[in-house]
């Protein structure tokens, strides 16, 4: 899996720990990672997905229906699921200012053994934690 990962687009490395059951991806500098299709090789190469975390730097907007997504770079955001951490960020909407959120894009539902991706729908960044706000 580390191989067929590292080989992706935008991936600078892979550190797949087989202990805890978790793989860290790390994005090339000017690279540009697609979430969704990095679960659907991880999926695709037979390994079940628990959930999906990341740690993404960017600024908040709202996009045309007023919901706030994440824009990581000019080509890339994350539309956000709405809860009271999200809330806390929507003063920073379309501003200059930038924030670190720590948040999670996947998580199998409960009770799924096995699951088809759906590739059409997209992923929603629920935040976790606000890290940084600047």
């Amino acid at each position: 899996m580390k191989q067929h990962l590292g080989r992706q687009s935008g991936v600078q490395s892979v550190d797949v720990t087989l202990i805890d059951g978790k793989v860290e991806i790390v994005p090339k500098d000017d690279g540009r990672i697609d979430p969704q299709h990095l679960l659907k090789a991880v999926y695709d190469s037979g390994v079940s997905v628990a959930e999906m975390d990341v740690t993404v730097r960017g600024r908040v907007a709202k996009n045309a229906s007023g919901n706030l997504a994440l824009n990581v770079s000019p080509n890339q955001s994350f539309a956000m699921a709405m809860n009271e951490l999200s809330k806390e960020l929507e003063h920073l909407a379309d501003s200059a200012n930038t924030v670190t959120v720590r948040g999670q894009l996947y998580k199998k539902p409960e009770g799924k053994k096995k699951l088809k991706l759906d590739p059409s729908v997209p992923l929603k960044l629920l935040v976790l934690e606000i890290e940084k706000k600047e």
